[in-house]
């Protein structure tokens, strides 16, 4: 997989998992502005049965798969990041890649590999052969 490939997929995540959560936050704030959710005190105990409520429960309910759709191609973005730098004679950017994902900071890691990182399905320039010794 490209670097080209692995940053599209990336960001294309980033946009959907940032329109995913604007979409289930302003479902339950619409929910709790217009009394759908029954509380008792603190707690949300029950719905009240509108057509409002089940709209916003099925906006929350997009909201939160795109979300979780998000969070999928996010992961196949950086298990390309991954294969990419495997292919690459170091194996540096491989191995922070690797371990910042198991850290849970693997976000970051993507970021410095989207701005700074090699693509590793680039072919390296061939290098001159040496002359021979004594030629």
């Amino acid at each position: 997989m490209s670097k080209a490939t692995v940053t599209r997929l990336f960001i294309g995540s980033l946009i959907a998992f940032s329109a995913g959560a604007i979409a289930a936050v302003v479902a339950v704030w619409l929910a709790i502005a217009n009394d759908v959710f029954v509380m008792n005190g603190p707690d949300v105990v029950g719905i009240q049965g509108s057509a409002l409520a089940w709209s916003l429960l099925a906006i929350g309910i997009v909201g939160g798969v795109t979300m979780a759709g998000a969070l999928i191609v996010g992961l196949a973005s950086w298990f390309g990041a991954l294969l990419n730098t495997w292919r690459l004679d170091s194996k540096t950017w491989f191995a922070v890649l690797l371990l910042l994902g198991i850290f849970n900071l693997g976000f970051f890691g993507m970021i410095v590999y989207l701005i700074a990182g090699p693509d590793g399905t680039v072919e390296a320039a061939p290098r001159p052969a040496e002359a021979p010794a004594g030629a």
